[in-house]
């Protein structure tokens, strides 16, 4: 994103379906005058197995979160930060937002970027990447190690979003 209302210019969170649901309903409470973008609807015959059935339910909720970030009273809601920049589950974003937790939403957030976590098929091509980087003879190190705006829990960017 390039909203300054986000810490973090890129950030890679896997959640469920149900988490959408989650969010969207705490939203909408915070929001009793802004009608929220629907989300897909949850079909009783989803097959994960199915790729149609995955990418039409994942461009669904793209579109939800693309129509939730157009909205600045939606933008300052804690939970939403959490949601998109921290792998915490509903109920500790929700600890988190009423104070039970001993770190602040902003902790949470720097938190988990600064862990640089990779979910385990990333880890093995991050280590092939490595790998790679170390035979080549032309590579070198500042030896600072990574900075935050390299950190992407090995998500791709898109080509016309990488910034030089």
């Amino acid at each position: 994103t390039n909203s300054i209302c986000f810490t973090r210019k890129t950030s890679c969170v896997r959640r469920r379906y149900r988490e959408f649901v989650w969010l969207r309903q705490r939203l909408q409470s915070n929001a009793v005058l802004i009608q929220l973008p629907e989300l897909p609807s949850k079909t009783p015959f989803f097959n994960m197995n199915n790729p149609n059935h995955v990418d039409h339910r994942r461009q669904g909720l793209q579109e939800f979160l693309e129509k939730v970030l157009q909205d600045a009273l939606l933008l300052s809601d804690s939970r939403l930060h959490l949601f998109l920049q921290t792998q915490l589950s509903p109920e500790d974003m929700e600890a988190c937002v009423s104070g039970q937790t001993k770190y602040s939403v902003a902790d949470a957030i720097h938190s988990f970027a600064s862990l640089n976590r990779r979910f385990p098929i990333e880890d093995e091509e991050r280590k092939k990447e490595k790998n790679y980087a170390d035979s080549d003879s032309e590579s070198s190190s500042s030896g600072l190690g990574p900075s935050d705006d390299s950190i992407s829990c090995g998500c791709k960017a898109s080509p016309a979003s990488e910034e030089s």
